[in-house]
């Protein structure tokens, strides 16, 4: 936790995205091991795309502002992967859905979190 959080209670909504942001990404992760991995009949490298989505979890967890903020940039090229083959099924959706929604919860969490702030 960061010093300013320890002091004072964070507020449930700020929780509340911080957590749709985790589950969102690790749901994103999911579906990208098992839509290049598990589903194909030949599994393919495409697999490494969900590398990236591993390096802000740690960061997410541990509730630091940046990664919220770059994390929010780092999910637009798997929403447009997802646009791009959205005639392929449930896969492409899912990649989309989970894009958009780890986008909005980490937007709100950097918003409240910034509106909360002691000037």
């Amino acid at each position: 936790m960061q010093s300013s959080e320890t002091a004072a209670a964070v507020p449930p909504i700020v929780e509340a995205t911080r957590w749709i942001a985790v589950a969102c990404l690790l749901g994103l992760i999911a579906v990208e091991l098992a839509w290049h991995l598990w589903l194909p009949a030949r599994p393919s490298l495409w697999a490494v795309k969900a590398l990236p989505l591993c390096v802000p979890l740690a960061g997410l967890l541990k509730r630091q502002m940046y990664t919220y903020r770059w994390t929010s940039l780092l999910v637009w090229p798997y929403f447009m992967d997802g646009a791009v083959r959205a005639a392929e099924g449930l896969m492409p959706a899912l990649e989309i859905a989970l894009s958009l929604i780890l986008f909005v919860a980490c937007a709100l969490h950097v918003r409240i979190r910034l509106r909360n702030a002691k000037p």
